[in-house]
């Protein structure tokens, strides 16, 4: 199935984030490798009313040790993640995946370090961390956000946004809502890319398989854009795509959100 948005656009004179203030939880990858994604995270919420805020103090959620079994040595992650974020109402990364580590793993971390009062901090912060994608239609209430991407995309949604991170149908509404976007269903959307972190390098031949898989299901659609809120995945998909000069290109989910019939 395609879908075409041809939705009038919104007027934010309300502005559904007024009065709410955001502390950016930007993610490893993106901070080093892709930071197009905060910021454009940034310049969303800004323009939806919200007041965001970078707390420096924020380092690596610690996923990629707890995979690997390292819990002993991420505890003093987690405590400096609870530090960083401690005290603010709201809590938003443009990253399924870290925002699944921090719900799923960081409570678990606590309980072996078996210190109490750290569980207590980690469950204030648990409470209100979100992805982008939950934090627009669950807090502020929308799903048209004003923005304009007049180009054909399809749409990754990543294994830790939906099994961990439950982010559910949100970023397609918002995809939805986008005017001048046609999106393109694409197959078996639901399996996995692959990357999986530290299984792309532990199993090698079985990542660049399904990444493989997902590459030519991504062709198969003639998009331009490849869309996901996880830039690693972008990054394993892409890689595969760009070796075979397909010219599709991976774009994160918030940057089509923060695009505007201004900037086209």
């Amino acid at each position: 199935m395609t879908t075409t948005s041809t939705s009038p656009g919104r007027s934010f004179a309300d502005a559904p984030g007024s009065g709410k203030t955001v502390a950016l939880f930007a993610a490893c990858a993106n901070d080093v490798m892709f930071p197009q994604a905060p910021i454009a995270t940034t310049r969303l919420l800004e323009r939806l009313g919200c007041r965001v805020v970078f707390p420096k103090k924020q380092t690596c959620c610690g996923q990629p040790l707890v995979n690997t079994g390292y819990y002993d040595e991420t505890v003093p992650i987690v405590r400096n993640f609870a530090k960083a974020f401690e005290g603010y109402d709201y809590v938003v990364a443009p990253s399924g995946s870290c925002v699944g580590a921090v719900r799923h793993q960081h409570q678990m971390l606590a309980d072996h370090a078996k210190d109490p009062g750290l569980r207590r901090d980690v469950d204030a912060v648990v409470a209100a961390t979100f992805d982008i994608s939950e934090f627009l239609v669950d807090v502020l209430g929308v799903t048209d956000v004003g923005a304009y991407f007049p180009h054909v995309v399809t749409y990754h949604p990543t294994c830790h946004s939906l099994r961990v991170a439950h982010v559910g149908d949100k970023p397609m509404r918002l995809l939805q809502a986008v005017r001048g976007i046609t999106i393109k269903d694409l197959p078996d959307a639901d399996r996995c890319c692959g990357f999986g972190g530290t299984f792309a390098l532990k199993n090698p031949d079985v990542s660049v398989a399904m990444a493989a898989d997902k590459a030519r299901n991504v062709a198969s659609t003639g998009a331009e854009y490849l869309v996901a809120g996880d830039n690693l995945c972008l990054l394993n998909i892409s890689g595969v795509l760009g070796r075979q000069q397909s010219g599709i290109r991976p774009i994160h989910l918030v940057e089509v959100l923060a695009s505007t019939e201004e900037e086209s």
